[in-house]
């Protein structure tokens, strides 16, 4: 075989050596960078869809809202389940519904980089210390264009599910910067 046999199996090789780094450098890039997502919008909608699914609500008792979790890792939140939950705070407080802030209590699973998210057995001491009535709870999934949401409202009294919600954001340049770097 001659060198210039080699050299054009070489050259080859580095090219798409080249073309599979570019791909997958572009993988990591938002696919919908230029789309607008106004998720003020979409949460307000979300929560009041949330509040309507409940039979009977006590406009005394107060409603506690915490992080929302990376379904791959329920330890694990981001900015982006932080601000979900602080959201869905805003909205269900702007409905005219008091909702107690979680953060001011000590009895809160707090670890650095995820914010808020209850132990179970400390989630009952925070609830019957606020007689709340209901907790919003959500996890998210990341896919390759979207970012799945299921959001909960659960009754605290017996864990019973009293409303649900699933939507998608699409991954724009703004939610892409609210997931965890390491994605």
């Amino acid at each position: 075989m001659s060198i210039k046999h080699y050299w054009k199996g070489f050259t080859a090789l580095l090219l798409s050596c080249v073309l599979l780094t570019v791909a997958g450098c572009a993988s990591q890039k938002p696919r919908n960078a230029d789309e607008t997502v106004d998720l003020e919008a979409i949460i307000s909608q979300e929560a009041g869809k949330l509040l309507r699914q409940i039979p009977t609500i006590d406009p005394d008792q107060p409603f506690i809202a915490t992080s929302f979790a990376d379904i791959d890792n329920l330890s694990q939140s981001s900015t982006l389940g932080r601000i979900l939950g602080e959201q869905f705070s805003s909205a269900i407080t702007r409905s005219g519904l008091p909702v107690v802030e979680v953060k001011m209590r000590g009895s809160l699973f707090l670890k650095e980089g995820t914010g808020e998210l209850m132990l179970s057995r400390q989630l009952h001491n925070v609830l019957r210390a606020h007689d709340a009535q209901a907790v919003v709870v959500g996890t998210y999934a990341v896919g390759g264009t979207n970012v799945y949401v299921t959001a909960r409202l659960i009754r605290t009294a017996d864990n019973r599910v009293l409303a649900a919600e699933d939507f998608t954001l699409p991954i724009n340049r703004d939610i892409y910067g609210l997931l965890p770097r390491d994605r």
